[in-house]
């Protein structure tokens, strides 16, 4: 069996482990437990790994460059289109998938496969490439949650320089964002994973490793599919499957002497799974309202999990798609047709169904009028 393909499979196994687990997760607090070993523990400890490992070199510096600007625009179109889909702006849904949709988590789609058919220097350009996404997911995202949450709870005793403290205070407060200031000073002063020394690097190392296991255990553990939500949103990774291949397609005909390689990795990296981390934000959010006490919720944390969970799967199918066309699937015209075919398929249904429902009402209220 390919490697590649095998990776993709244990990650789903993972996943499927964590389902059968769920009837031995009888309390909340048992499911909470873990979630928060993954963001206090594991997930600075890969993050940390992460940045120290990267080795940064000006000439290569459009890659993160170029990863952020996707991000961006990606979030741009899905806050564009996210009502087309039937999410209703200002609602916990639309606020959930606005930051799940944009964020990439290439280490679980699209390294392994990577590896297999492009080999380590592709590998290495897209962990490049990743930075870009980290600080997008890290560093934008955490400060929009934390917008979206005190819009939520307006204070009149609190001034607008508290709030922005209080915003500062709760940064800080978050391990992720911590650990992300030691790593960013680390790598000013020019260290490395190798500088260390070597029991912390061993410590940092073992508690990074359990970071992918422990997520797609937790994952399964807490995904609760509903077939109404399953359909919502496999309709919107349609939609973010073909507005990825349109930006990929836009892109390589501005820049068309690009190696095989590089083309692959610029189809093949926006089409990642998304990223935990938004979730991590997410979670942070939903403390505070519990502190608060709050009846409405400002995001909607199940159909966060349930999107990490279908995207895993999809995203993997995706990138072995690509990898096995290669080359012809770089061509931007097929890139362009894929995208406005997925767009079609994700955006027409939703649509559809609204022109016929008030005419469905209409019809049955002139029966009800006519008996």
């Amino acid at each position: 069996m390919n490697i590649a393909l095998q990776k993709a499979l244990s990650l789903l196994v993972l996943m499927a482990i964590g389902l059968l687990l769920k009837p031995k997760i009888k309390s909340k607090e048992q499911a909470d437990g873990l979630k928060t070993i993954i963001l206090s523990l594991a997930l600075p400890a890969t993050i940390f790994i992460a940045l120290l490992k990267t080795e940064v070199r000006i000439e290569l510096i459009s890659l993160p460059v170029l990863a952020l600007i996707f991000n961006v625009l990606l979030f741009g179109l899905s806050h564009v289109l996210l009502p087309l889909m039937g999410i209703a702006r200002g609602t916990p849904e639309f606020r959930s998938l606005l930051l799940m949709i944009p964020s990439l988590a290439p280490g679980l789609s699209c390294f392994p496969i990577l590896a297999e058919y492009q080999g380590d220097q592709a590998v290495a350009w897209a962990a490049l490439g990743d930075l870009g996404n980290k600080v997008f997911v890290l560093i934008l995202l955490y400060p929009l949650a934390m917008h979206w949450y005190y819009r939520s709870f307006p204070s009149e005793n609190v001034s607008t320089s508290a709030k922005v403290k209080d915003l500062l205070l709760a940064l800080l407060r978050e391990p992720v964002n911590l650990v992300l200031v030691a790593a960013l000073i680390c790598l000013g002063m020019g260290w490395q994973m190798t500088h260390l020394p070597e029991f912390v690097q061993d410590v940092i190392l073992k508690v990074g490793a359990v970071m992918t296991p422990l997520v797609l255990l937790f994952i399964g553990i807490s995904v609760q599919p509903r077939w109404s939500e399953l359909r919502m949103i496999g309709g919107i990774l349609v939609l973010r499957s073909g507005l990825t291949f349109l930006i990929s397609g836009l892109f390589l005909s501005f820049v068309p002497h690009l190696s095989p390689a590089a083309a692959i990795l610029a189809v093949v990296f926006p089409q990642s799974a998304v990223s935990f981390w938004p979730f991590a934000h997410i979670a942070a959010v939903n403390v505070l309202e519990g502190e608060k006490r709050s009846k409405t919720s400002i995001f909607n944390s199940g159909l966060a999990l349930n999107f990490i969970a279908l995207s895993l799967p999809f995203s993997t199918l995706m990138i072995l798609l690509i990898c096995t066309i290669g080359v012809p699937a770089t061509q931007p015209i097929s890139l362009g047709f894929a995208g406005i075919a997925l767009l079609a398929l994700a955006l027409l249904p939703p649509i559809l169904r609204r022109i016929r429902l008030p005419k469905l009402e209409k019809d049955v209220e002139m029966a009800v009028e006519n008996q």
